[in-house]
């Protein structure tokens, strides 16, 4: 499958400041690029630019970001599943999961959240993939949110959903482990019935039958 990418970038001027959203980039423009270090959800944000930067080089990877002139303050990562995680069954090279996103502390009242799923999701392309997300209430920032797992929960959920992601069940355990977290997805237009039949049988593994 090629792993068409056609790169998007916005402006925004907030209280005379001006931010750009753009995508996806590639490792050379990140490599002229600082990394805010209050980006910490995931790594050190020394070791999290160099994830992100790796993402990059892959046929697949995509990666948007939040900037402020040549400084990120936010992105999005997508990518196949991790090869230990049940998502990557089967290899189906249509399922792309968005693996991360992250806007730092003090740059999260500038409301860009949206925008950033929205521009990272918007070309046409998107269509012939199903992009899935895991959400996992370990990864959350409970405590500078303020938010319970329940009402971060409902944050994330109307977040992905600007994307189009929608809920879907499974039965995975690490999903099933806590009531808090979920599974989202977007299903692309061009999706075929076969290939949304491949993710219904990964979703749900662990049928019995008597």
């Amino acid at each position: 499958m090629e792993h068409k990418k056609t790169y998007i970038s916005k402006q925004y001027s907030i209280d005379d400041v001006e931010y750009i959203i753009e995508g996806p980039v590639s490792k050379a423009q990140l490599d002229l690029m600082s990394f805010d270090q209050g980006l910490t959800a995931f790594r050190y944000p020394d070791e999290q630019f160099e994830a992100i930067k790796e993402i990059c080089t892959l046929d697949e990877g995509r990666i948007f970001i939040l900037k402020q002139q040549s400084h990120i303050i936010g992105y999005v990562t997508f990518h196949y599943p991790d090869p230990l995680e049940r998502w990557s069954t089967g290899e189906l090279e249509y399922l792309i999961e968005l693996g991360a996103i992250e806007i730092s502390l003090p740059y999260r009242k500038l409301h860009l959240g949206k925008e950033l799923i929205q521009t990272s999701l918007a070309s046409d392309e998107i269509e012939d993939y199903i992009i899935l997300t895991t959400e996992y209430y370990w990864h959350w920032d409970l405590k500078n949110s303020g938010l319970d797992v329940y009402e971060y929960k409902k944050l994330m959920q109307k977040l992905m959903g600007y994307g189009n992601l929608e809920i879907f069940a499974t039965d995975d355990p690490e999903i099933t482990s806590h009531p808090a977290n979920c599974l989202m997805a977007r299903i692309g237009s061009r999706i075929t019935i076969d290939q949304l039949q491949a993710f219904d049988d990964i979703r749900f593994m662990n049928r019995f039958f008597f």
